[in-house]
């Protein structure tokens, strides 16, 4: 069993709905879908491109996957989870966009925001004592030895290389996606998220992901709906 603590809208979400019949699976229900319809692409190479992010469902990674420290159980963890989002303020990133990493497809932020960073250090940091320590086999997965320093050194203190200064909020909607059919998808995913892009996101809740055994489908455990929001002007956009 692995646990990982991601940023997810709320199951009743308009973005949970439309991400999750993209990609396939609904994380909440774990209810697939058939393979959208995307112009010059074939069908089977839509569903070949949505694998890697249907498998772990919609989301934005905040801690990366772990196993459970043996001092620990998940009902503390989950305690842990309530306990975190109870004393957490609710904010708004005021931009995302529709963006890439390399060839992945992402709902992202248009810019670095200091709120959205500094929240995800502290998920990173209160949640460190829940995670065993990595194997050799997961460090070796990473390739420690072509990351850069700082990212070398965050993965053998957090477990993980894209935390603190090298995190980058992203939603993954593809996997690595050829140069060229990379402008029909751009195409396809700017008219199906019009919705959602050029557009704040909600900051709301804090979601515990489990994935049962190594290679199956994410699911969410858990959703915590965060505190209201510190300035009482902010209101869900």
């Amino acid at each position: 069993m692995r646990y990982a603590l991601y940023y997810s809208p709320a199951e009743d979400h308009p973005l949970t709905a439309a991400a999750s019949r993209w990609l396939g699976r609904d994380a909440f229900s774990d209810e697939s879908f058939a393979t959208p319809d995307v112009s010059g692409l074939a069908c089977d190479d839509v569903h070949q491109l949505t694998a890697d992010p249907r498998r772990y469902g919609f989301h934005a990674t905040l801690k990366a996957p772990f196993e459970l420290a043996p001092d620990k159980t998940e009902a503390e963890l989950v305690a842990a989870l309530a306990a975190f989002a109870a004393a957490t303020p609710a904010f708004t990133i005021p931009n995302v966009i529709l963006g890439q990493l390399g060839r992945f497809f992402a709902i992202v932020p248009d810019r670095i925001y200091p709120e959205l960073q500094d929240f995800a250090a502290r998920v990173v940091e209160d949640f460190e004592p829940f995670r065993a320590a990595l194997s050799e086999a997961d460090i070796a997965r990473r390739r420690p030895e072509k990351l850069p320093p700082a990212q070398r050194a965050y993965l053998d203190r957090w477990g993980y290389p894209y935390v603190m200064d090298e995190f980058r909020f992203h939603m993954t909607l593809t996997g690595q996606v050829p140069p060229e059919q990379a402008e029909a998808m751009k195409a396809e995913l700017s008219r199906r998220f019009a919705p959602f892009i050029q557009q704040p996101l909600w900051i709301d809740g804090l979601a515990l992901f489990v994935e049962p055994e190594r290679g199956a489908p994410f699911t969410v455990h858990r959703w915590c709906a965060l505190a209201p929001a510190a300035d009482s002007r902010k209101t869900a956009p």
